[in-house]
């Protein structure tokens, strides 16, 4: 089962939630994240990324950081800019972007599933980004960006999700980046509650430093209470938003490599040669799996890459897996993509074009992926398994703001 809970968002006034949602607070940098804020003081950017408020040389995780969230997020509270649900409910939160559409249902999820990995994971967290959210929650009392989950589609939710959007929404605002972001008010939470508790196992998508955090976060509140903690507090749930699997699209995450590791351009294209089928003149876009687009010298080659025979378990099938162990590793010498810092990603929303140009501006070699499916995502968490680091690209993305859950 799959328990949700209904819970009393707080949420901006319609009047300004233009003004205060914001992109996750992940997906920019520091310089990034001051630009989209910049002449836009309600910006939730202020209070997700507050380091933007203060000196450049500020360290991001130093106590001013926080101490300059809470009092953002005070002063959007005080001035009514946010304004609290006054009873528990659900909402339904539609995405589209383009031809794109998904439909999930935002509400309480359970922090004890997480914990039993009846909320099925398929990434490492790194600590210190751990740390960083799980103090922002903790100062703030609030998770303010929801996680991304997913599960096998079921009809019984379809129908009732459907009929929650026939209804007039509580927002309906289009992004500065173009993604429709469309809110409802559940009005029978019980029927979806109910529903939830037949869907057999949830999926992270995207966000998994963020449910880590929510489960330190309770860890923490459940320590200093000690005795006085019931197990029926808002701290036992975090925020996220659940999709059917069949309504998501996952995009690219490609690899940009900083140098050849002491290969000329030819020695490392005969070299490529030994292990892989090199095609000069390739679409920068592949478009079949075990397919790759290299970048390489101002031009694009194809190449095409083998399972190993010894290949069992799902996640050494992936492509960015087999890229790694024949290419990156033994080639450019990158064994540990996590931690090296000659090579860097770019998110398939970006497009081949960044590819092209970063190289264009000094990096060695690109490397353009066909994306990994949810079927395989799915695969990799049944199988207890963990993606090699950052093997899916999720589009559109939530905006952060504009559901937040008190703790």
């Amino acid at each position: 089962m799959s328990k949700i809970r209904p819970f009393a968002a707080i949420r901006p006034h319609l009047d300004v939630v233009n003004q205060v949602a914001s992109v996750p607070y992940d997906v920019v940098d520091r310089e990034e994240a001051a630009a989209l804020a910049q002449g836009n003081p309600l910006s939730f950017l202020r209070v997700s990324r507050a380091e933007i408020d203060l000196p450049k040389e500020q360290n991001p995780y130093g106590d001013e950081v926080y101490s300059q969230a809470a009092g953002n997020y005070k002063k959007l509270l005080d001035d009514g800019q946010l304004t609290q649900e006054e009873q528990p409910c659900l909402y339904v939160y539609q995405l589209q972007m383009g031809d794109q559409i998904q439909t999930g249902v935002a509400a309480a999820y359970s922090v004890d599933e997480y914990d039993a990995d009846k909320i099925k994971k398929h990434e490492k967290t790194r600590r210190e980004k751990e740390d960083d959210r799980t103090r922002h929650i903790v100062t703030l009392r609030a998770q303010t960006g929801p996680v991304f989950l997913t599960y096998r589609g079921r009809k019984a939710i379809d129908e009732l999700v459907e009929k929650v959007t026939r209804g007039e929404p509580l927002y309906n605002l289009t992004a500065a980046d173009g993604v429709r972001h469309t809110v409802w008010k559940v009005g029978d939470a019980q029927t979806l509650v109910d529903a939830f508790a037949e869907v057999p196992e949830l999926y992270i998508a995207d966000g998994h430093h963020r449910a880590a955090s929510a489960s330190r976060t309770r860890a923490q509140l459940r320590q200093q209470a000690g005795s006085n903690w019931t197990g029926d507090e808002h701290g036992n749930y975090f925020l996220a938003v659940a999709f059917p699997a069949d309504q998501l699209r996952i995009l690219p995450y490609n690899r940009l490599i900083k140098d050849l590791n002491g290969h000329s351009q030819e020695d490392f294209l005969a070299k490529l040669g030994q292990v892989c089928k090199v095609t000069p003149g390739a679409d920068p876009s592949p478009n079949q799996r075990g397919r790759v687009s290299m970048h390489l010298g101002g031009q694009w080659y194809g190449l095409e890459l083998k399972v190993p025979a010894d290949a069992k378990s799902p996640s050494d099938k992936l492509d960015v897996a087999i890229l790694q162990a024949q290419v990156l590793d033994p080639l450019l010498g990158i064994s540990d993509p996590r931690t090296d810092k000659r090579i860097d990603f770019s998110g398939g929303i970006r497009g081949t074009g960044e590819l092209e140009k970063r190289v264009q501006a000094g990096e060695a070699v690109a490397f353009s992926m066909f994306p990994t499916s949810v079927e395989e995502l799915m695969a990799i968490s049944d199988a207890n398994e963990i993606m090699p680091p950052k093997s899916t690209w999720f589009e559109p993305k939530l905006r952060d703001a504009l559901l937040i859950h008190q703790v």
